[in-house]
């Protein structure tokens, strides 16, 4: 049995999908397909909780299983993607070297293109070598504020940091 679930988000709302107690899908906006079941799981709610978590700024990685269906290619893209530590971004190039496949990055592209699991497997944390945004399934405004969101998290924790060290000299 496949079900989905709805969730409101600051970036608006979000479809999340499971699968035998693995996410298996995260989109953007409202899909509703007729052969899924609409029901807040246990693991869809813990899904919600943790994107809710996400944008908030309290949580920088995810903690759920994921069943992530697609090429062997694909699929070891993805991983390298999970790599790509909170608030910082990696080059197709750089994933491309990544996986063991230097003169991939438009096959980068294509397998990110196939992510199914939308900011948990943070393909938006990826950028031309150029260091510009480029495609994204939620719009390049959706990508560009997610990298924003996370760099302010960042920009934010360092001060926040800061602050405690100074207090403490």
């Amino acid at each position: 049995m496949i079900n989905i679930f709805f969730y409101d988000t600051t970036i608006g709302r979000m479809t999340i999908e499971e699968s035998d107690q693995f996410i298996t899908y995260v989109h953007f906006g409202e899909v509703r397909r007729p052969d899924r079941t609409i029901i807040e799981t246990d693991l869809l709610k813990r899904a919600g909780q943790q994107l809710k978590e996400y944008f908030e700024g309290t949580r920088l990685n995810f903690d759920l299983p994921l069943k992530m269906e697609g090429t062997e290619f694909q699929i070891k893209v993805w991983n390298a993607l999970l790599q790509i530590p909170f608030g910082q971004t990696r080059s197709y190039k750089q994933i491309a070297e990544a996986v063991g496949n230097p003169l991939g990055s438009r096959a980068i592209g294509n397998a990110n293109n196939k992510n199914k699991i939308s900011i948990i497997v943070p393909c938006h944390r990826v950028i031309g070598a150029n260091g510009k945004l480029v495609g994204y399934e939620g719009g390049l405004d959706i990508k560009e504020k997610l990298l924003n969101l996370e760099k302010k998290i960042i920009r934010e924790r360092f001060d926040a940091e800061k602050a405690v060290e100074s207090r403490a000299i």
